[in-house]
Formats: C-alpha cells, structure tokens, sequence
C-alpha cells in the first residue's frame, strides 16, 4: 500500500505573499485560473491554487487548503504543497508576486503543472476545485 504523505495543517502554513502593485490582485487570481493539472483529451484544466485576501494579507493557498480553511475534510499531500509551492515560484519570477521570508521548499516538478497561455485559454474549460466566497 502506498502511503500518502498527508500533511498536518495549519492556517499558519499557508504560503504567504505581497502583490508588488495593489492592482495585481487580479492579474494573480486570472493567472492562477490557467495554472493547474490537466486532461488533455477533456482539454480541462482543474485549477491548483487559489489568491486568498484575508485581513488585510494575501496568500497563495492549494484548493484543499481552503477545505481545510472551511473545515471540511481533505485529504492535502506533501505533493500538493510542492505543487502550490512551485506556483508561487512561477509567479514571483514572473513579477506578479514577492513570497514573504518563508522558505518555499518542496518544489514539484514543472511536468506536474500545466499552464494555458492567456490566448489559449478559450480553448480549455478551466475547472476550479473550489470557488471562494460560494457557500
């Protein structure tokens, strides 16, 4: 049997960020809408992560996060957090976001990610796992 390394959570483990410019809220949750696992024969892209805005602060958290976030079950694996981590990489190096102080480690590798480049993206159905603020 293998085993899932599920992880033990806590809201003080979300990956916290800064936008570099308050306007990049959206940039980075558009962005994200395009970031995650995909079914190339569905042409389906199940998003990974989520842009939370919580008290004046912003994190890049993985859908199952949020679950947890609402108290629901969820099964988050060391896997999920190195893909979560990889994408905020992603998007720091691209200028939209500075990851505050904390070490991003694991990182997964890029083959785990899918990116739809923006003028592709009408030809996907993008799949959030979670929409926030829908109860």
């Amino acid at each position: 049997m293998e085993e899932n390394n599920i992880v033990e959570w806590a809201p003080s483990s979300m990956l916290e960020i800064t936008l570099n410019e308050p306007d990049d809220f959206l940039k980075v949750r558009e962005t994200l809408t395009r970031i995650g696992v995909a079914s190339r024969k569905d042409k389906k892209l199940y998003q990974s992560c989520h842009i939370l805005h919580k008290q004046g602060r912003y994190f890049i958290v993985h859908f199952k996060e949020l679950f947890l976030l609402d108290g629901k079950k969820s099964n988050l694996e060391e896997n999920d957090l190195a893909r979560r981590n990889t994408i905020a990489q992603l998007m720091s190096d691209w200028g939209l976001i500075t990851i505050d102080g904390q070490s991003i480690e694991p990182l997964a590798p890029m083959r785990q990610i899918k990116i739809i480049p923006f003028k592709e993206k009408q030809e996907w159905e993008l799949c959030p796992k979670y929409n926030i603020g829908n109860k």
